[in-house]
């Protein structure tokens, strides 16, 4: 998994824009905005990748610091070019960590967030734990992933264009041949909407919300930490 993403990190950015057709950032905005009637002001951002999201919530939230935590040392190199040309090296930083067993103590952080990254845990409930963990009681987890539409003809066309189209604008842009194949099959294997609810609950999350976006193509999850570990 480190090294396909340590592959594809110098078209991952301008790949994910193009095969969303943009709208990618549509989503990754109203995420945002839900997280921001809590004003965290110490954020951990998993599977921060080039730093995307940690770049769009350090705009658009202002806290003290945000985290972007990685496996891909390749991805994360990107990210500190961004950060550097956007001048928030004295608010983000980036640190190499295994989503399965984060470094940082417990009650460490404010709001944890992961967009797009969450399909790729080993051990989905593992991980959500470590997130729930490392969050203070009241603290806030905001995940935003892919996932198919649930209806027709919505579900049949993103189906072609997930089989057929993105793995083939992949394979030209990338010049990878496993990534944009493993990514429709890492979202078709997510859990979604309740199902998900359920397994946030389950980590230790007391109230979850969730949210369709462009027709159910992604969706946003926003949880509150218990007051005591689960």
């Amino acid at each position: 998994m480190r090294q396909m993403f340590d592959r594809i990190a110098p078209t991952y950015d301008r790949l994910n824009h193009l095969l969303s057709l943009g709208i990618d950032r549509r989503w990754r905005r109203k995420a945002v905005d839900a997280l921001a009637q809590h004003k965290p002001q110490q954020i951990l951002d998993i599977a921060t990748g080039t730093g995307d999201f940690a770049l769009l919530l350090a705009e658009r939230l202002k806290p003290q610091h945000i985290t972007g935590a990685d496996i891909s040392e390749g991805m994360m190199a990107v990210g500190r070019e961004k950060v550097k040309e956007a001048g928030l090296h004295d608010v983000i930083s980036f640190q190499h960590e295994d989503c399965m067993a984060l470094s940082f103590a417990d009650g460490t952080f404010d709001a944890v967030t992961s967009a797009y990254g969450v399909r790729n845990f080993q051990d989905l409930d593992k991980g959500l734990r470590e997130m729930q963990r490392v969050l203070r009681p009241g603290g806030h987890l905001l995940i935003v992933e892919l996932t198919p539409p649930p209806c027709f003809p919505m579900k049949q066309l993103f189906w072609l264009y997930a089989h057929v189209v993105m793995p083939l604008i992949g394979r030209l842009v990338s010049h990878d041949n496993s990534a944009y194949t493993y990514l429709p099959a890492s979202m078709e294997a997510f859990p979604q909407a309740e199902e998900m609810e359920n397994i946030l609950h389950r980590a230790g999350f007391a109230k979850v919300e969730w949210r369709r976006f462009t027709f159910g193509i992604s969706t946003m999850y926003l949880a509150t930490r218990t007051s005591s570990s689960a």
